[in-house]
């Protein structure tokens, strides 16, 4: 049992600028100096985790910095069976094709007129494909980012660290299905391919997080035409794929996270955590992470009230905010977590972030001296919650490397 509030937060962080430039080049399928691009890579993860651990963070990430195009569609090149291809002029009709578009832009076309970049909102004209049997096949990246990470951790003083990765849900979420015989079967060949992914992580001796930003938003998209009793047996299929590829994964080992899409828009038509909260806990995870500090979802922690935490679980609220360049104080953090922790026991709670600073390699939500900022706010916040919970100063805990070290 944890003798203080931990900090950490969902994952990804700002990218340095010289991997900001390996990064546009690969993606942009330019020539790229492989040996070059792997060492800036590793220290730009060595660099963060130090950084993090400066700053406070008990369980650290890598920044998610071994990704390419998104949080998500990196495991498009980590997967066999799947091709992009251009659209038909049927597929082109669908509406859950393009997943950009959803009631918040239908109902504010004039400010997403202005925060959109041009051409952010047009219609794909690309479709994602599964032609064949899906198989993972990303074992060199995946080892890679696994070593950076950890190589990382060798120099630091922290808890732990975690590497986020997709959820089947949220993988292939506008995909066409040519091979598999329906839909459920679809998520559950993506699952059994996810699955060496989530292995291969706590395996290694990291945690794992599930990330899984899909399953909520695509309520907005979803309902209507569908009522919120289907669109709940749409996301129970999803779940119930993703506990597939969870089994024999540790649940203290394992993190599931999910948010309302990580742009700073109204988001008025989010589906309430009241309607999803069951679903979030069906999940087999030990911890679980979600949005708790934006205007939109603050207000609630107060479903805790009424929700009972399952034994041995853990919550990670969002007690900072991705979405805005305003600094929390440190009474507020602390104020978000000692609520929370007076519902559902002050062993059963971690301080988190809202979702990543960095929505993908290439954009971000808050200028980088902000990111770090907050970050020490949280990890403040986290010691005056302590203070409060356990009446005594946080007491820093150490790795089992670091404690080796002191006996020395």
């Amino acid at each position: 049992m944890p003798s203080r509030i931990l900090a950490t937060h969902v994952g990804s962080l700002i990218r340095p600028p010289a991997l900001v430039e390996f990064l546009k080049k690969t993606e942009a399928e330019q020539p790229v100096d492989e040996g070059a691009y792997l060492a800036c890579l590793k220290d730009s993860v060595a660099e963060v985790v130090r950084q993090q651990a400066g700053a406070g963070v008990d369980i650290v990430s890598d920044g998610e910095f071994g990704k390419g195009v998104s949080w998500a569609y990196y495991i498009h090149k980590r997967l066999d069976g799947v091709e992009i291809r251009a659209m038909t002029p049927a597929e082109a009709k669908r509406p859950e094709m393009n997943i950009i578009v959803g009631r918040d832009r239908q109902a504010f076309p004039e400010f997403y007129a202005e925060y959109d970049p041009p051409g952010f909102t047009r219609r794909n004209t690309m479709a994602t494909v599964i032609k064949g049997p899906v198989s993972y096949s990303g074992h060199a990246e995946l080892n890679r980012d696994i070593g950076n990470l950890k190589a990382g951790l060798a120099k630091v003083k922290v808890v732990g660290g975690f590497l986020p990765v997709v959820a089947p849900a949220s993988a292939l979420p506008n995909v066409v299905n040519e091979h598999y015989s329906d839909e459920r079967s679809l998520l559950f060949g993506i699952a059994e391919a996810l699955r060496t992914e989530y292995r291969a992580i706590v395996d290694a001796g990291l945690t794992v997080q599930i990330d899984d930003a899909f399953l909520p938003y695509m309520h907005e998209k979803l309902v209507p035409p569908m009522t919120l009793a289907r669109y709940r047996k749409w996301a129970q299929v999803r779940i119930d794929a993703l506990n597939h590829a969870l089994e024999g994964i540790p649940p203290e080992r394992s993190r599931y996270h999910i948010c309302w899409g990580s742009w700073n828009g109204p988001h008025v038509f989010d589906v309430e955590m009241k309607h999803i909260v069951d679903l979030l806990l069906r999940v087999n995870v030990g911890h679980y992470s979600f949005e708790a500090a934006n205007p939109r979802h603050e207000h609630e922690w107060r479903v805790w009230e009424k929700v009972k935490l399952p034994k041995g679980k853990v919550l990670i609220p969002g007690v900072i905010s991705h979405a805005t360049n305003i600094v929390e104080h440190p009474e507020l953090v602390a104020e978000r977590l000692v609520r929370l922790a007076k519902l559902v026991g002050r062993e059963s709670v971690m301080g988190g972030t809202d979702c990543g600073f960095a929505q993908s390699p290439f954009t971000r939500r808050v200028h980088p001296s902000i990111m770090w900022a907050k970050l020490r706010a949280l990890a403040e916040g986290a010691k005056i919650a302590t203070r409060q919970l356990w009446g005594k100063p946080a007491r820093r805990v150490v790795s089992a490397r670091g404690a080796r070290r002191r006996r020395a």
